[in-house]
C-alpha cells in the first residue's frame, strides 16, 4: 500500500501536462508498506539507491550519499541486536 500527503501541493493540468503551480515551499510525505522486494545500488557516481517495491506494483526509491547509507546499515545492525523484530 503506498501512501502519499502532500501538504500545500498545487498541480496544473493543462494539454495533458503537468505543472507545478505552486510557492516552493511544499512538502510531501511517502509510505510504503507491505513491500515485497528491497534492493540496494549504485545511483551516480557518488550514491546509493534503496528501492522498494510492494506486491501492487509501487515503488519507493531513496538516493543516499554513502555516509548516510552507512548511519542506515548502522541502525539496523543495532535494531537486530536488540529488537525482538530479529528473532
Amino acid at each position: 500500500m503506498l501512501n502519499v500527503n502532500f501538504s500545500d501541493l498545487m498541480f496544473e493540468l493543462d494539454d495533458g501536462a503537468v505543472k507545478h503551480v505552486g510557492p516552493s515551499n511544499t512538502s510531501a510525505d511517502a509510505k510504503l508498506f507491505d513491500v515485497e522486494a528491497a534492493e540496494a545500488r549504485e545511483f551516480g557516481d557518488k550514491r546509493v539507491k534503496l528501492v522498494f517495491e510492494d506486491d501492487g506494483g509501487n515503488e519507493v526509491q531513496v538516493a543516499l550519499f554513502p555516509e548516510d547509507a552507512r548511519d542506515v546499515a548502522d541502525d539496523l545492525a543495532a535494531l537486530e541486536g536488540e529488537s525482538p523484530v530479529f528473532d
